[in-house]
């Protein structure tokens, strides 16, 4: 696996924080910071996600595409999969990632409640690198609802 991430540059009299990563896959993510008052030189034009963000909305990926395979290889009606992500952060640098909630909204007919139990802990446990890599720095908790389709 592979990723280029390159700066956009400087763009007239003010430095611009952004950035563009380009997969080994072939697809491209825009990334920039937020903009900051006191300190120009250092903020973004919050033209788009910013790097964590991503980090956090690639680990809910990551736990969603593991959620969904393992109900489907259950033979689970599953006719959608969302999961909300929210977060804390160390308040120095680094500021690594302290708390991670995940809540898992899985859609479907007649799926029974431990086989989703089941497949958000056999993501967390075993095939989630993301989240496995995040828990070694965040306390990382799961809480899902099924809904009937």
């Amino acid at each position: 696996m592979e990723c280029t991430v390159s700066w956009t540059g400087a763009t007239g009299a003010r430095s611009r924080m952004g950035f563009i990563a380009e997969t080994g896959s072939g697809h491209v993510v825009t990334m920039d910071g937020a903009p900051d008052a006191a300190k120009p030189e250092n903020g973004g034009q919050n033209l788009a996600a910013r790097p964590m963000e991503l980090l956090l909305a690639g680990t809910g990926g990551c736990t969603a595409y593991d959620v969904v395979l393992i109900l489907k290889r259950g033979r689970h009606d599953v006719r959608g999969c969302s999961v909300k992500l929210t977060s804390e952060r160390a308040e120095t640098e680094p500021k690594v990632f302290t708390r991670i909630n995940m809540h898992f909204t899985v859609t479907g007919h007649a799926i029974p409640e431990s086989a989703v139990a089941r497949a958000i802990a056999l993501s967390h446990e075993k095939y989630c690198s993301a989240s496995i890599m995040l828990g070694k720095t965040a306390q990382i908790t799961t809480s899902f609802e099924v809904v009937q389709a």
